[in-house]
């Protein structure tokens, strides 16, 4: 038992340490998938599984309970799907639109700027403080609607401009993110956390690793067509940035205006401003042109230290 409870805090203080290391690894992931790309190119087949483990493992914190308690209070859950799901695609296609002409890209931003908010988001909301409840019934529910929402974001901005398989994104993205997450949830209210305890202390810092694979394996695949040279490259990277960091400002001005209280606006902000970079990617490098995959891929280089910059930012308290 000793030795069992000594394994569980090595697992703990490993988890914990990839945890703090993501703004580190995520970018990492995409500099393997470049420089190694006939190594990483064979895990391809094997990403939905990975991705439904990682799925699964953030889906064990989760309890039903917390979208009920949450729905008590719907007016911050609205509000994020107002900024996530309107506002941000629009934004993400009318400035896509400004500076670029490939039909392509700019659906890569709108599918980007359309997909769920990232389970890794909750440790950005434990780190700032915020509602804890709010941003596990946040994640829960996008989760669940993106098979519906993503698709439907993309056909009804793009059209016919954008060749897709809707159907195709939908079954991927709910055997990836939707099951994985029930038969988490599931897992935990019926054991009543007892599962969780037992296999989460393994599970999390695997999924760490899982994530840095399936980022390595999606780039890998978009490698022999980047050109650091392309100034296309450098117009991409900049407005992922700008569209990343008015994410974040949105999200805060609505928890602001809508008088959310700064726990619930911490939850709104993390949520609002974080994307599932690494699904949307699958999706993209699935079921779209080459091209489509490239502003998802620059944004996984800069997302995560992105939200460390604007949570300091934002979501410190400031000293009294």
């Amino acid at each position: 038992m000793h030795l069992s409870q000594k394994t569980n805090n090595v697992l703990y203080s490993v988890n914990r340490c990839l945890e703090r290391l993501i703004p580190i690894t995520t970018p990492l992931g995409v500099v393997l998938g470049f420089f190694l790309p006939g190594v990483f190119i064979h895990l391809r087949p094997y990403v939905p599984w990975l991705f439904g483990m990682m799925t699964f493992s953030g889906a064990l914190k989760l309890k039903a309970a917390e979208l009920g308690n949450a729905a008590r209070d719907p007016f911050p859950i609205l509000l994020f799907l107002f900024t996530s799901h309107i506002l941000m695609p629009l934004a993400a296609m009318a400035a896509s639109s400004l500076l670029f002409v490939n039909h392509d890209i700019i659906a890569g931003f709108v599918l980007l700027f359309s997909g769920p908010t990232a389970v890794s988001g909750f440790i950005w909301v434990s780190i700032f403080k915020g509602d804890k409840a709010l941003g596990l019934a946040l994640i829960l529910l996008d989760t669940i609607l993106a098979p519906i929402v993503v698709p439907g974001t993309v056909s009804i901005l793009m059209g016919a401009k954008t060749a897709m398989n809707v159907s195709g994104i939908a079954v991927s993205l709910l055997f990836m993110v939707v099951i994985p997450t029930i038969i988490g949830v599931a897992l935990n209210e019926t054991s009543r956390g007892k599962i969780p305890a037992a296999i989460c202390p393994g599970l999390d810092p695997f999924s760490k690793i899982c994530l840095m694979l399936v980022i390595a394996a999606n780039a890998s695949v978009a490698a022999p067509g980047i050109r650091l040279a392309d100034p296309v490259i450098w117009k991409t990277g900049f407005l992922c940035i700008v569209l990343t960091v008015s994410g974040f400002l949105l999200s805060k001005l609505n928890g602001l205006l809508g008088k959310c209280g700064r726990e619930k606006t911490v939850s709104m902000v993390i949520s609002g401003g974080l994307r599932n970079n690494s699904a949307v990617m699958t999706i993209a490098v699935t079921f779209f042109p080459e091209a489509v995959v490239l502003p998802t891929l620059l944004s996984i280089i800069f997302q995560q230290t992105i939200a460390a910059i604007m949570g300091k930012l934002l979501l410190e308290k400031k000293p009294e």
